[in-house]
């Protein structure tokens, strides 16, 4: 409890505790929307998974790839709201 000579009480006698994974996640989602950014999950037809390569915005070898579905999208969107 006491952390020196002169026998002055710690000012923070337990450690820091780590957050949970939960809260981490929900802090890293309140920065995000802090920021502007807005998260949605959609469900996309194969055909328009299609059309994404026949625009040269995905790869075919990519199509099933999240992340690259994710930034293709992006693309998109950025061609279409400019």
């Amino acid at each position: 409890m006491f952390n020196n000579l002169q026998g002055a009480p710690d000012p923070h006698p337990n450690p820091p505790q780590s957050r949970s994974p939960g809260a981490e996640r929900m802090a890293r989602h309140r920065k995000r929307r802090r920021s502007g950014l807005r998260s949605v999950t959609i469900d996309i037809w194969e055909r328009e998974v299609d059309q994404l390569i026949r625009c040269r915005l995905l790869a075919s070898a990519s199509r099933g790839d999240p992340i690259a579905l994710r930034k293709a999208l992006h693309g998109l969107l950025d061609q279409v709201l400019r």
